[in-house]
């Protein structure tokens, strides 16, 4: 046991460079799991810049000082926040609510069609099950409806925390943008002088998870905007809360797309029942989630070396176990960047004998 332990070390480990990533990479998992829910403003705002970073980039390399460029971008950030806060946040927040009034007589009508399962399958569906399962559904659907009439006083604490948040997002951000060379070299300036590995792996990362978030980010975008002006046309309630989830749910490929798809069949059966309107939101919707992942999906990651499906849904059940919904929604970002760290981590080939 011990002479392979000590061949695994001489072999991912005989560089002092790697030992002191690996440090690092200890420390940094250990900090956020133990810090992050007292600097998920700043984690929030390292995330945005280096999204944001990637404009400021496309502008300084047309000419553009990076003094403008950097005042540019965050304009626009601050435009797209203000945008959102004040326009598309309370339409959210009334078809939320209404949502959860009309979510009763929702669940009465699913339990109509539901019912006539057992009578075409009574082989395979029971009415036993069917009752069970609609016990269950309305359960949970009359506690959500509680939590969101219950907001009220009591939620003022998480209100000030958001609304602090809201003001040290936008100003975290711009340091970010307009300090960033002079904040990395004083990260650099803690590491190493000789550190070719750290370069040449930071690199790696930084391309690979740059390209990813910042496609991820514009392909939510797309999805969610086009989705919106499609079930509008339609006259599907609740619209923009539908299509802020479908936009969503391409942060996790494959399992978003099969989890989103539920509410969306539902609320299109409440509204317009087994009819051609009904067929013709389904087919719509699979042709933009089709079209997502076989067209918009290769344009925007064609520089990003994908992932194995096994990997990605082993990535979601991991990171989101550890860190809850947050780690759904990053499980991709930090698979992309540990596949990162594994392609340039050093290896030593040398044999046995050498480690002893």
């Amino acid at each position: 046991m011990v002479r392979i332990i000590r061949g695994l070390a001489h072999k991912y480990f005989s560089d002092d460079e790697a030992v002191i990533l690996f440090l690092l990479l200890i420390i940094g998992t250990l900090g956020i799991i133990w810090l992050g829910h007292t600097l998920a403003p700043v984690i929030a705002s390292v995330i945005i810049a280096f999204i944001l970073q990637g404009l400021v980039t496309k502008l300084t390399d047309h000419g553009v000082p990076n003094a403008v460029a950097v005042i540019l971008v965050y304009l626009l950030f601050l435009g797209v926040l203000v945008g959102f806060l004040l326009g598309m946040l309370p339409l959210l927040w009334i078809q939320l609510t209404s949502l959860a009034g009309e979510a009763p007589r929702i669940f009465r009508e699913m339990q109509s069609y539901l019912e006539l399962l057992p009578q075409e399958y009574p082989n395979l569906i029971s009415m036993e099950s069917i009752n069970s399962l609609y016990q269950q559904v309305t359960s949970e659907a009359a506690n959500f409806t509680q939590w969101l009439v219950s907001f009220s006083l009591s939620s003022i604490p998480d209100v000030m925390a958001i609304l602090i948040y809201l003001v040290l997002l936008p100003i975290l951000v711009f340091f970010f943008l307009k300090d960033r060379d002079v904040l990395m070299s004083a990260l650099a300036s803690t590491l190493p002088q000789q550190r070719p590995m750290m370069r040449r792996i930071w690199h790696e990362v930084n391309e690979q998870c740059a390209n990813y978030v910042r496609g991820k980010a514009v392909e939510i975008v797309i999805v969610g905007g086009v989705t919106f002006v499609a079930f509008r046309i339609m006259g599907l309630p609740y619209a923009a809360l539908l299509s802020l989830l479908v936009g969503l749910s391409v942060v996790i490929p494959y399992i978003g797309a099969a989890v989103v798809t539920v509410p969306v069949a539902m609320i299109g059966l409440f509204a317009f029942g087994w009819s051609s309107e009904f067929i013709w939101l389904m087919v719509i919707y699979g042709i933009i989630q089709a079209l997502d992942g076989n067209v918009l999906v290769p344009v925007l990651f064609s520089e990003v070396n994908n992932l194995h499906p096994v990997v990605i849904i082993v990535a979601v059940l991991f990171f989101g176990g550890i860190w809850g919904l947050w780690g759904v929604f990053f499980a991709i970002p930090l698979a992309t960047m540990l596949k990162a760290i594994f392609a340039a981590w050093p290896v030593h080939h040398g044999s046995q004998n050498e480690a002893t």
